[in-house]
């Protein structure tokens, strides 16, 4: 081996050479490394975006669900009380409120009559400001029979 035995490796290598392999394997390594990181980078940014897009969308249909389901929910009222009131088995407020009226104007003067038959101090006293137990069992069984009424 020469003068150049320590210099020299196989195959034609040399320190120098072998120097130069190695800084630019290292150079390649690092431009590797810095261009998967920007990937890395870019890929999560994205990630970002696509859930902030994600959250978004879940949001808005969940709005659109709860406003389906308060329209539904009235639909199905709407479409319960007119079959309700097709049946005719069950009385509305209004049903009940006039027919309560009516029984007071028709009982008016039997009631007047019973409370200037009682005298004394209920002479002229009607006898709807007393809130009599006769009343209540009045209406109540008017309402009942009204209700199980067929139409």
């Amino acid at each position: 081996m020469g003068k150049n035995a320590p210099e020299e490796l196989t195959g034609g290598w040399t320190i120098g050479t072998l120097k130069e392999y190695m800084d630019a394997q290292a150079e390649a390594q690092a431009r590797f490394e810095d261009e998967r990181d920007r990937r890395y980078t870019e890929v999560n940014i994205e990630k970002e975006k696509a859930l902030k897009i994600k959250e978004t969308a879940d949001l808005a249909a969940l709005s659109l669900a709860r406003e389906s389901q308060t329209y539904k929910e009235q639909q199905n009222d709407a479409l319960r009380d007119k079959n309700l009131q097709d049946s005719g088995v069950y009385a509305k407020n209004s049903d009940v409120a006039q027919m309560i009226g009516d029984l007071k104007k028709s009982l008016e003067p039997f009631l007047n009559y019973v409370t200037t038959q009682q005298g004394g101090e209920n002479k002229g006293e009607s006898i709807w400001g007393k809130g009599t137990t006769l009343i209540a069992l009045l209406v109540g069984a008017a309402g009942f029979i009204y209700s199980i009424i067929p139409k």
